[in-house]
């Protein structure tokens, strides 16, 4: 197939396009970056959703950066507390990074037009937010900048208005299956993206000297997760089946206060403004964990001691399996100027009315801390020191690791805009002087093919009762407490179940809009992730930030102050279980923290 392809080709039903950079994913890391590299080449977004209907819009609570505002601060304190925050698995480099740019990123926000909350002087409002301290754990501080409890929301709608401003090509409901790439020099790159179309069942092939992935988490691989029914991690898992590695993922991220029973989030930000973590007696039982910072210590650390004290019968509700969060105390004005949503959810969802009653909470589910391994430039590595030329990733799907073992509070709306920016503005000057990757010839077969298979087969099994099946073993076994035993039952579960998914049957054989034919592909990347997950858990032989192994329960630094690196080297369908993986291991970088015991 030629090098060159003229914009708007159709051979054989398939729809060609061409572009400089393509970014995969219309969030806020994939606008952030589409802001970048947008007026400095032909860019195209390719996205699964609208761009507003995308999962940042989710997050509530604040971005992080020390803007002194409110308090004394400095980006020096918050690397710091990111560092021992992520239990000093965080590449210190990222995290000097991170907490350098973290100003410039908020104040591109403002100008852009986000309406922060504001001080009485018209500054950027700043609230507290769980391990964020002054002078190197000393006292909480307050450095999350805001927009009440939506400011997820506020960014993803303020992005994707400067990107209408510029003109940015977006193919919104275009669903991106598969990576092509293609061997030069010696060295495989990439050579474009096919994607489905929702509205007409037509491949399209983006052929683009950059790819940059932003395709954000998979929480669906548990049963209670704060994320939505589209986080199914395509693009984490299009480049695990590439034969790229994927770094820590056994490290997955459980938010102390989702809705009990639903998982749906209940921001951090309302323990930031005074909201109280209570047991079923009334005890405010994180004195006795973190005397320090109290309901305000890591999520990690929170969450644990939320489900030590349900295991040891301090629950509440009938089944005694839930706690609460208690904001009863605060103003009700308060309430509804920095925390409306998450107030109108108790009352939407539990019948709850926070003013006069506490909610019930439980953790769920909610960010990777792992993914597609990435260097500061957001390059993505396919070895530990090696890139692959012309491909990026930003976001929740990429592991730069600034997050380390376990990520703080409003680091994640933060990491999105100084990486989802690196990737853009890299990815552009990469463009100016890269040649042309050609296309194999037919490069939609494979996914076509896919597609015919799924549509066309007449097994017995079910999509969603295979992905109930694996969610509730997700939940059950690697969820916060993880043990060799559990870690096995659900490796052998995903054995189990890869065999069945051979013999599935969906109900919708069309093409327009067919949600079951997709739900079908997800499942697929689903199980290679939950399989991943938990092969890299089962060999990290300790405990650390996210990861708890009641058998091996303290943090082993001589053996495993090192992040994982999981490989691909054979057919899933046709291996053992776990068979098909390599892991490998890669130096943490260090620079001015040495690991510590973490006390709050």
């Amino acid at each position: 197939m030629a090098d060159m392809i003229e914009d708007g080709t159709v051979i054989d039903g398939v729809h060609y396009h061409q572009h400089d950079i393509v970014i995969v994913g219309a969030g806020g890391a994939g606008m952030r970056a589409a802001i970048e590299a947008g007026p400095n080449a032909r860019t195209a977004v390719v996205s699964k959703l609208y761009p507003t209907r995308s999962h940042t819009g989710a997050a509530q609570g604040g971005m992080a950066a020390a803007l002194a505002n409110v308090e004394e601060d400095n980006w020096e304190w918050h690397t710091y507390d990111t560092v021992k925050g992520g239990d000093y698995l965080v590449d210190q480099d990222a995290a000097e990074i991170l907490a350098k740019e973290a100003i410039d990123a908020v104040l591109d926000l403002e100008n852009m037009g986000l309406p922060f909350n504001r001080t009485a002087d018209g500054k950027i409002d700043q609230r507290r937010f769980g391990g964020h301290t002054r002078e190197h754990g000393a006292a909480p501080v307050r450095r999350a900048c805001y927009a009440a409890d939506r400011t997820g929301h506020m960014i993803l709608q303020t992005l994707f208005q400067n990107c209408v401003k510029l003109g940015i090509n977006f193919f919104n409901e275009y669903y991106v299956l598969d990576m092509v790439m293609a061997e030069v020099d010696g060295k495989k790159q990439p050579a474009g993206v096919v994607a489905y179309e929702l509205a007409t069942g037509d491949l399209h092939v983006f052929q683009a000297k950059a790819v940059i992935f932003a395709t954000g988490g998979f929480g669906k691989i548990y049963k209670t997760t704060s994320n939505a029914h589209t986080l199914t991690g395509d693009g984490v898992g299009i480049i695990w089946r590439k034969g790229l590695p994927l770094e820590d993922m056994e490290f997955y991220q459980f938010h102390p206060t989702g809705l009990a029973g639903l998982g749906i989030l209940l921001s951090e930000a309302a323990r930031g403004e005074g909201a109280i973590l209570r047991n079923a007696s009334g005890e405010r039982f994180m004195e006795r964990y973190t005397p320090t910072l109290k309901d305000l210590a890591p999520r990690d650390i929170v969450a644990r001691s939320m489900a030590l004290e349900i295991r040891e019968g301090r629950g509440a509700g009938p089944n005694k399996d839930y706690l609460y969060l208690d904001i009863t105390h605060l103003e009700p004005a308060v309430i509804d100027e920095k925390l409306p949503d998450i107030t109108e959810f108790a009352r939407t969802y539990l019948g709850v009315e926070p003013y006069t009653e506490p909610v019930p909470v439980l953790p769920t589910a909610h960010y990777a801390m792992g993914g597609i391994p990435t260097n500061t430039n957001a390059e993505v590595l396919q070895s530990n020191t090696e890139i692959v030329p012309g491909l990026y990733a930003a976001g929740e799907c990429a592991c730069v690791s600034v997050h380390g073992s376990n990520r703080l509070g409003t680091n994640s709306l933060l990491d999105i805009n100084v990486f989802g920016k690196r990737a853009g503005i890299n990815a552009s000057e990469y463009v100016k002087t890269a040649p042309w990757v050609p296309l194999p010839e037919n490069p939609a077969k494979g996914i076509r093919d896919l597609l015919d298979q799924v549509r066309s087969g007449d097994g017995t099994e079910r999509i969603a009762v295979i992905r109930k099946e694996l969610q509730d073993s997700m939940d059950r076994n690697a969820q916060i407490f993880r043990t060799e035993e559990s870690l096995k039952e659900v490796t052998e579960l995903i054995e189990t179940l890869r065999a069945r998914y051979k013999n599935i049957q969906i109900q919708d054989k069309g093409k327009r809009y067919n949600t079951d034919l997709l739900e079908a592909i997800e499942l697929g990347f689903l199980l290679d992730l939950a399989e991943v997950v938990v092969y890299s858990a089962r060999s990290r032989h300790e405990s650390r930030g996210g990861h708890m192994r009641e058998d091996y329960p303290k943090r082993d630094d001589e053996n495993f102050l090192v992040h994982t690196m999981a490989y691909l080297t054979g057919d899933p369908e046709s291996a053992e279980a776990g068979e098909h993986i390599r892991l490998d291991w890669k130096p943490v970088v260090i620079t001015n923290y040495p690991p510590m015991e973490r006390k709050y």
